[in-house]
């Protein structure tokens, strides 16, 4: 047997509200249960007309009015008007033939019911008026003032029968706005729940982006070096550098592969508990990433002034700086001059990284890449604001302000 997933399931509140809001032509056994009830109300008129006295009792004409008054019950679902016109219309002479009169109401009260559940009040009432007034003017014209008092008093129940529809009309419309509020925040919490999911994929692309790009940039920095000594002047080699490079290397690789686990394991975390987080990197890893920075050859000079900083706000600033870097490396040529620096101002982190190599040096201008767009999103992920471009002296800038005061989640 196939599972069925959540989302193919229909919900309970779809089902109410089909329930509440069916079309009655098309509701199931409809007609069969209409005709099972016209024939149970016929039954019962036919009891009542004989339980009468005989000259009270409908003869030929009288019996076929009373019997063909409950054929149109079979489709009331579907023309309610029009069902209790024709009640009207057959029950009039047959009040007018001094039959008993007790005996097609039932039938006239089934009529008056749907009309009154399924139209609006304004039209049940100009319905049932003229219905009331046609059937006292027939035993007013036709009939004794005892027959038309008798008629009053069981029309009495038509007040009765109305306003219990009405009531069920209105306690239908209000509990289909109960269930349209439900079924309205069921959806909100839905695209709430895809709206989450969503960021955090955008989060984890972000993660491995920033964490991926940095290593995979030091490690060809870090394999360049070691191929140009080997190549270089093979007869003398310096295995001192070679060894130092290659170690270089194996570090970035061992750095990496733990910043990889940690994401895993955070990642797993997520999965089991929902809202886990790990811990973020912050600005006590900046020197870290200076120090990368330098070991793959730029020459980077850093200042931090930097009381302190949302956890949130820390890792932001941590990605881009570490972004940056990245491209710097990768594309600001051998040996460039950085400038990284940190501070707070005007209620706000300051993130600065500024190079002098050659413009543009963005990934876009070698490749496709998501670096700037990633370091855009980190800042808009705090309320903060990112900008980045060429220099008018040359090299690049990146500079981004990040609220202080902000600590959203999603940062990472």
């Amino acid at each position: 047997m196939q599972a069925t997933t959540p989302a193919a399931r229909p919900r309970i509140g779809e089902r109410i509200m089909a329930a509440i809001n069916r079309d009655p032509r098309t509701a199931p056994h409809g007609t069969r249960n209409d005709a099972l009830l016209a024939v149970a109300a016929a039954v019962v008129a036919v009891c009542l007309a004989l339980s009468t006295d005989d000259g009270r009792r409908p003869d030929a004409l009288g019996w076929t009015l009373l019997v063909a008054a409950h054929a149109p019950l079979v489709w009331r679902r579907r023309r309610p008007l029009l069902v209790f016109a024709a009640e009207v219309a057959l029950v009039l002479p047959y009040h007018a033939l001094d039959n008993n009169h007790s005996a097609p109401v039932p039938a006239s009260f089934i009529a008056l019911y749907t009309v009154t559940v399924t139209q609006r009040p304004l039209r049940t009432l100009v319905v049932t008026a003229a219905g009331l007034t046609l059937s006292l003017t027939a035993m007013l014209t036709f009939g004794e003032d005892k027959q038309a008092a008798e008629l009053l008093r069981i029309y009495g129940w038509v007040l009765a029968v109305i306003f219990v529809g009405i009531d069920v009309r209105y306690y239908r419309q209000y509990v289909a706005a109960i269930v349209e509020r439900a079924e309205r925040a069921e959806r909100t919490r839905e695209e709430e729940a895809r709206r989450r999911v969503a960021e955090e994929r955008l989060r984890i692309a972000r993660d491995l982006h920033d964490l991926l790009a940095h290593s995979i940039t030091l490690i060809g920095v870090q394999t360049s070096v070691a191929a140009h000594v080997l190549s270089a002047d093979p007869e003398r080699l310096d295995r001192e550098t070679i060894a130092k490079a290659l170690d270089d290397i194996a570090e970035t690789c061992r750095t990496a592969r733990g910043e990889v686990r940690t994401t895993l394991d955070v990642l797993r975390e997520q999965g089991a508990a929902g809202e886990a987080r790990g811990p973020l990197p912050g600005l006590d890893g900046v020197p870290d990433l200076v120090e990368t920075a330098r070991l793959a050859g730029a020459r980077v000079v850093s200042e931090v002034r930097v009381r302190r900083a949302p956890p949130a706000v820390g890792a932001a600033a941590y990605r881009i700086v570490q972004e940056a870097l990245t491209n710097v490396v990768r594309h600001a040529g051998p040996e460039p001059a950085v400038r990284v620096e940190l501070y707070e101002e005007q209620g706000a982190l300051r993130v600065s990284v500024t190079d002098d190599g050659p413009c543009p040096a963005t990934p876009a201008a070698h490749s496709p890449g998501y670096g700037l767009v990633g370091m855009r999103e980190r800042a808009r992920s705090v309320g903060g604001t990112l900008d980045a471009g060429p220099r008018e002296k040359g090299g690049f800038e990146v500079s981004a302000v990040l609220p202080i005061g902000s600590d959203r989640e999603g940062a990472r």
